[in-house]
């Protein structure tokens, strides 16, 4: 597999895999996840993330699910419908030695329009934010099982946005960074972790 260029890298922040660099490719839309605001997440989820089973959610370099494997979790699945950011992802995966993955290939709304094989414990979802997917995928993860009674979502998006969501989804931590906001919601009456 040929490695696609890269423009410019960033860094695992944590964890097994701590300062492991990630590439970023030139694509419309792709916009990793700051340092800072992963940091944050991350001490948000530091209780729940060791072995949970984790999905990646529009992906793209992969830096959150790699950011989970880094720190413990058990499995991580990744959906990326764009090919070239796909093949990429693989390789900084193989190239980090990461066996408790695999990637998709896939348009993340087809993916989750069909029933998972297992639920999972924690997804994130930052999707491009001209596209504003955080409602339907929200949608979508609750109507087709794909998530686990305690699970807990995180979604990056627009200060701006507010996106209507499942109503048995509470708000368990929320901040901004510059433009961005991000949340952490937990499934209503699961038994608290955190």
């Amino acid at each position: 597999m040929k490695q696609p260029v890269a423009v410019g890298k960033i860094r695992i922040i944590g964890g097994s895999l701590r300062g492991s660099k990630l590439s970023v490719l030139p694509a419309h839309g792709l916009r990793p996840t700051p340092d800072r605001v992963r940091e944050t997440l991350f001490n948000w989820l530091m209780p729940v993330i060791g072995g949970a089973r984790c999905l990646d959610l529009f992906a793209g370099t992969g830096a959150l699910g790699i950011e989970a494997l880094s720190r413990g979790a058990g499995w991580v699945d990744f959906a990326e419908r764009d090919r070239q950011i796909a093949q990429s992802l693989q390789l900084d995966l193989a190239r980090l030695h990461q066996t408790q993955c695999a990637v998709r290939t896939m348009d993340a709304l087809q993916m989750l329009a069909e029933k998972p094989t297992a639920s999972y414990d924690i997804v994130f979802a930052d999707p491009p934010f001209e596209s504003a997917l955080w409602q339907p995928a929200a949608a979508a993860l609750e109507a087709n099982a794909w998530l686990r009674d305690d699970a807990w979502i995180y979604l990056e998006m627009p200060v701006s946005a507010q996106p209507a969501l499942p109503a048995n989804w509470t708000l368990h931590r929320e901040s901004a960074a510059g433009a961005v906001r991000y949340v952490l919601y937990r499934r209503r009456g699961a038994s608290a972790k955190l």
